[in-house]
């Protein structure tokens, strides 16, 4: 064979290349149903965190906004926190979806009080409007802690809250955050 023969054997395989690909690629996913809880939490929000931690003082209610915006084509919500917690300057960032293969919204969240990655795993009642979910999360001591959250939505209002079981064994709220959503 000679070397324009094996030019162009190589040029027609490399153009012919992009089209096979394409015959075997599945369709690009596109917003279903289940996305459009995602997108009720779109916009910005006023939040007011409580803290509950059982046998030490109350704490003050803690401030931010949270600002939440769809992405990837409206597949994924991506949430960016700013505000204050129990004194000091916290940033959050996270990003929610919906996973077709698990049936359950599916999450991240990383922020300035922990070094590392949460991840989370949640269930939609729409007859009850109300998320239920856990997250795994680094707990600072090298280890993981679960936890259960809620989240109850209402139209301009979604109250967030978390749950972790305490060292009697049982469950206890540790945290709840009421967010109203700005005009």
């Amino acid at each position: 064979m000679t070397r324009t023969t094996t030019r162009l054997l190589i040029c027609l395989g490399l153009s012919l290349a992009p089209t096979l690909a394409a015959a075997q690629m599945p369709p690009m996913p596109t917003p279903g149903p289940e996305h459009a809880v995602l997108k009720e939490e779109v916009g910005t929000w006023d939040a007011t965190i409580e803290m509950m931690m059982p046998g030490a003082p109350a704490m003050p209610p803690s401030k931010g906004v949270e600002t939440n915006v769809l992405s990837c084509n409206g597949l994924c919500l991506v949430t960016d926190y700013k505000g204050e917690m129990m004194g000091a300057v916290f940033q959050g960032h996270g990003v929610s979806t919906w996973d077709p293969a698990k049936k359950k919204y599916i999450g991240t969240w990383s922020d300035s009080l922990a070094a590392g990655l949460a991840s989370t795993e949640g269930t939609w009642d729409a007859a009850k409007k109300t998320m239920t979910g856990t997250m795994e999360a680094p707990d600072g001591n090298g280890g993981t802690t679960k936890m259960r959250s809620t989240v109850e939505y209402s139209p301009g209002k979604r109250v967030f809250s978390m749950f972790m079981t305490g060292p009697d064994g049982k469950e206890m709220p540790t945290m709840r955050i009421t967010y109203t959503k700005r005009p």
